[in-house]
């Protein structure tokens, strides 16, 4: 069995290969893309696997915009952190899904579910309404941070950008506030309004409103000039340059 994965976190990729080599299967895996650009160009020059195991949420967005840009023939078994209410959806389309962290288990079930009823291969239009109805589900309007020895709430709208540094996840406001919030960057961004907010990188995400201005950058990336920016440099990677434009112009 070839099998692609799609996975652009490096340790979920390596915890995902141990537990296939921990299962009875004889597979052989094809590659490891970590983007939706990648993945594109791998498929127009690469034979279709066997099997994808594909993660929702990649560097450069949804992964669901890969069969927006070519049409992809096999079955996929999704490797997700949505809650679980999120995406009972995947569910009608007998194509399986692991919820992050991935169990053994879990993994084998998937596998011989795979391996005995071969699920048919998700319909663009039901991708379509599947992914309108996770952006639906990503809307959140308040966010829990630490200021001082207590927590307050403030609004999403009130965040300028959200950056990672040495492992603490810190929000800039509108007016220059600065908070720590206790939660991972990716676990934000999941929850996060997705035509307001935008992950430039690995470690910064920007609402739109605060971006003052967008220059070209070296390696085709853009730098962006934020409101209230603290000497931090922003910068949009390559694979995100197009669909980061496509955003604002959205």
């Amino acid at each position: 069995m070839e099998i692609l994965i799609i996975e652009d976190e490096q340790r979920a990729a390596r915890q995902l290969d141990k537990l296939l080599k921990n299962s009875s299967f004889d597979f052989q895996i094809l590659s490891v893309i970590d983007s939706i650009e990648e993945a594109v160009l791998w498929f127009k020059d690469n034979p279709y696997p066997d099997l994808i195991f594909m993660d929702i949420q990649l560097a450069d967005g949804l992964s669901f915009e890969i069969f927006h840009k070519i049409e992809i023939n096999v079955p996929i078994i999704f490797t997700t952190a949505f809650d679980q209410y999120a995406i009972r959806a995947f569910k009608v389309n007998s194509i399986d899904y692991l919820l992050k962290p991935i169990q053994q288990e879990d993994l084998n079930n998937a596998l011989n579910k795979f391996n005995k009823s071969k699920p048919e291969v998700i319909e663009p239009l039901v991708l379509k309404e599947l992914l309108n109805s996770l952006q639906t589900s990503k809307r959140r309007k308040g966010i829990l941070v630490k200021e001082g020895n207590s927590f307050i709430q403030i609004q999403t709208s009130e965040l300028a950008y959200i950056y990672s540094q040495t492992s603490i996840t810190f929000g800039i406001t509108l007016d220059n506030r600065r908070f720590i919030i206790d939660e991972t960057l990716d676990n934000l961004f999941d929850s996060l309004e997705l035509s307001e907010f935008y992950r430039i990188n690995r470690g910064q995400i920007v609402m739109r409103y605060a971006i003052k201005k967008i220059e070209p950058y070296f390696n085709h990336r853009l730098k962006l000039q934020i409101l209230n920016s603290r000497d931090l440099e922003f910068v949009v990677s390559r694979q995100k340059t197009t669909d980061f434009k496509e955003w604002l112009n959205s």
